[in-house]
């Protein structure tokens, strides 16, 4: 999972994958799409279980960290569809 301090872009370049915000549903990304993340949105993203995902990660950086990297997504978490606080 993720933090930014200043808002963040990923920008879907191939394949199919994941996004959850906290207290969120997961939501499907596609090639093309471009996702913001606000200030201190906690959340993660990446592939599907059956797809491969890439993307490009626009940052910016307050006091010299562009994201502030949490715990590993729970296989729980990944594996379910639900509204969860992350």
């Amino acid at each position: 999972m993720a933090h930014p301090p200043i808002r963040a872009t990923i920008i879907i370049t191939s394949g199919v994958g994941w996004v959850q915000r906290d207290g969120g549903i997961r939501e499907n990304i596609y090639a093309g799409d471009v996702v913001y993340f606000e200030p201190n949105e906690k959340h993660w993203h990446g592939a599907t279980a059956a797809n491969a995902m890439s993307h490009i990660a626009v940052q910016e950086k307050e006091n010299g960290s562009p994201v502030d990297w949490m715990e590993h997504v729970a296989d729980e978490l990944y594996d379910n569809n639900t509204n969860k606080n992350l």
